[in-house]
């Protein structure tokens, strides 16, 4: 009866390698163009990399179903059949769900379900317009498909036909508490990974130099879970770096109190009217004129950009700006209140804390500006909208601000809209002002207009790239119109991207080229002797904030964490982060660190600095963080 009993926790470890490797088939055949250059047996090593996490998932999940299974020693009752198999179904569906929204979402993201999207969902209306109609159809088909392969095998493997049970209590009871026991102790030892002095980690499945065959490799669910400590930020200071709190404080204070004045004004007056064009997701890497990696036979030779490329000789652009995060929400905050992303915080979401923060529309205000912000799209993702109220905008417009009756995609109006309302709220204000618009058709899924020049890319994020043709296209017509208007000649423009893309030629979230972004400041109030200049020192969206006050002649005192770029002392360097991680750029090189598995993704830095930079990235970090920790 024990050896039955044995061989049907032997089972239940089967049947949870046999549903985690069918999930993978699923995710392969979905998102296979994703695997480009993934050799068979590269692929295939991921079914065998892939066990050691597989069976510590496996561990945590055969606990309850294991404890009905001892009750059979104890009682013949067909409850205990049922309840186990209502369990063991049960455990299925959560892994299911977790797992559909995965193999959808990897198309977009580029990188494994996180906890993240408990924030998501709280906007589930938001989660279902940001998909497609096909994404949320193949959601259903893949739910569906996995839970009826999990029952399947559930039935085939348990059919209970043989009763099992002592007849008499006082064998049962200690025969079953003993075999319990034994179980028990192997699936904590599983889960751990064993008696190392460090448990296992997401990087026990990590095999490949290919991202994508690392996250098919890695067990979704586990995944899911240890993301979910860092959500909640309960574990969150066990993996920040480690590192003497007084040096921290040195260092960080050497970076940032390099000499402030300079003589480098690029403004023709220090009160132009200001316009932020916060672009969704162009990264730097999509852009003509900016790309550090696109070749002609990538791109086709096709410039993507023409007229963000024309202005862009017109203006003062940054050839080597990074956005502080992957997400809109902390983009935004990052850019307007100076404030450096940190791993797996959205200080948006937390208005006790961003509300201690200043915004730049409170110092214009102060100067006698109104403050106007515009998205086409819902302003409650990331509680955006809560930000700008919170930081008092005078008015903060969104989607159900525009006429119900004007097309429009499925998550927000078109950007040549957008603009046209844009311009016609610019006419109506009284100057100065600083208005302020997000774009939103770069955004999938992907149902803009076609641009005038037709479908002009194909292959890898062929749909984002013709998005981005067209929300140039926009772009260009929005320029000419406001070329037109008499408050041109005193306005300035800021165009910034919130966050970066995947690009034809890159594609890993986790790496620091994936964050390269725009940041062009353009128009007619910029000195004639600035015009055309490229600026390559090295910055990060948080650093726009102390850089125009300065050109205004502010004082950037309550940005602590903003960077002057127009100041030939400042310091090059950018902190990023990155999925569970964070990421550092100097212009002597750049490393991606994965708190989770406490691997670093890439570092090129030299030896001979290494050790420095690292050391700088540490302390920046640490008192950042301290920094959020006390508003």
């Amino acid at each position: 009866m024990v050896k039955k009993l044995f061989v049907q926790y032997f089972k239940l470890f089967l049947f949870w390698i046999l549903v985690f490797d069918f999930q993978r088939i699923v995710f392969s055949i979905h998102n296979w163009n994703k695997f480009e250059g993934v050799s068979f047996g590269e692929w295939l090593g991921a079914f065998f990399y892939s066990i050691k996490l597989d069976l510590g998932t496996a561990g945590a999940l055969v606990i309850l179903p294991a404890l009905l299974l001892t009750f059979r020693l104890i009682s013949d009752s067909k409850w205990i059949n049922r309840f186990f198999y209502g369990i063991l179904f049960f455990e299925a569906l959560f892994v299911a769900l977790i797992h559909s929204g995965e193999v959808n979402a990897y198309g977009e993201w580029n990188h494994k379900l996180t906890s993240r999207v408990f924030m998501h969902l709280g906007n589930p209306d938001e989660v279902f317009r940001t998909a497609d109609y096909s994404m949320t159809i193949w959601y259903f088909v893949f739910l569906f498909l996995e839970l009826v392969f999990a029952w399947k095998l559930m039935r085939f493997l348990f059919k209970f036909q043989d009763q099992i049970s002592f007849k008499k209590w006082f064998i049962a009871l200690p025969v079953s508490l003993m075999s319990f026991s034994i179980l028990g102790s192997s699936a904590f030892l599983l889960l751990r990974g064993g008696l190392q002095p460090i448990p296992m980690n997401i990087n026990a499945a990590t095999y490949s130099n290919n991202p994508v065959s690392n996250d098919l490799s890695i067990n979704s669910l586990y995944f899911f879970g240890k993301s979910y400590l860092l959500y909640n930020r309960s574990e969150i200071d066990e993996y920040m770096p480690k590192i003497n709190p007084k040096l921290a404080k040195k260092i960080t204070d050497d970076l940032m109190g390099y000499p402030k004045n300079h003589d480098n004004y690029f403004l023709k007056t220090n009160r132009p009217n200001v316009v932020f064009i916060v672009l969704e997701g162009w990264s730097g890497e999509a852009i003509s004129c900016l790309s550090k990696t696109n070749t002609d036979e990538v791109s086709h030779g096709v410039n993507s950009t023409p007229n963000f490329d024309k202005i862009a000789n017109e203006g003062i652009l940054f050839t080597n700006i990074f956005a502080t995060s992957g997400t809109s929400e902390i983009g935004n905050s990052s850019i307007f209140s100076g404030f450096p992303g940190i791993p797996e915080v959205s200080i948006t979401m937390q208005p006790e804390k961003h509300r201690k923060l200043r915004s730049l529309n409170q110092d214009l205000e102060a100067w006698g500006y109104n403050t106007n912000y515009m998205f086409s799209g819902d302003l409650k993702y990331g509680n955006i909208g809560g930000y700008f109220m919170d930081h008092g905008f005078d008015v903060v417009k969104d989607e159900s601000d525009f006429p119900s009756d004007l097309p429009r995609g499925k998550l927000n109006f078109y950007d040549e809209d957008l603009y046209k309302f844009l311009v016609e709220a610019m006419n109506k204000s009284k100057q100065p002002f600083m208005h302020c618009a997000f774009t939103g058709s770069t955004h999938s899924p992907y149902d803009q207009p076609k641009a005038k020049r037709g479908q002009v890319f194909s292959g890898v994020e062929s749909d984002f790239m013709n998005a981005l043709v067209y929300s140039d296209e926009a772009m260009g017509k929005f320029i000419q119109n406001c070329r037109k208007q008499p408050w041109f000649e005193n306005t300035l423009f800021v165009f910034v991207a919130d966050h970066g893309h995947p690009t034809p030629t890159v594609t890993n979230p986790s790496s620091s080229i994936y964050n390269h972004i725009p940041l062009l400041f353009w128009g007619n109030a910029i000195k004639e002797e600035y015009r055309g200049k490229k600026m390559n020192v090295l910055g990060s969206q948080a650093d726009i904030a102390a850089t125009l006050l300065y050109q205004m002649g502010g004082n950037s005192d309550q940005y602590p964490w903003s960077k002057d770029l127009m100041n030939p002392n400042v310091p090059e360097f950018a902190l990023h982060t990155i999925t569970r991680g964070y990421g550092w750029i100097t212009p002597k090189g750049n490393m991606t660190y994965e708190m989770q598995s406490a691997v670093f993704v890439e570092d090129n830095f030299p030896k001979n600095v290494r050790f420095k930079e690292h050391q700088n990235c540490f302390a920046f970090l640490t008192e950042v963080y301290g920094y959020y920790k006390s508003l």
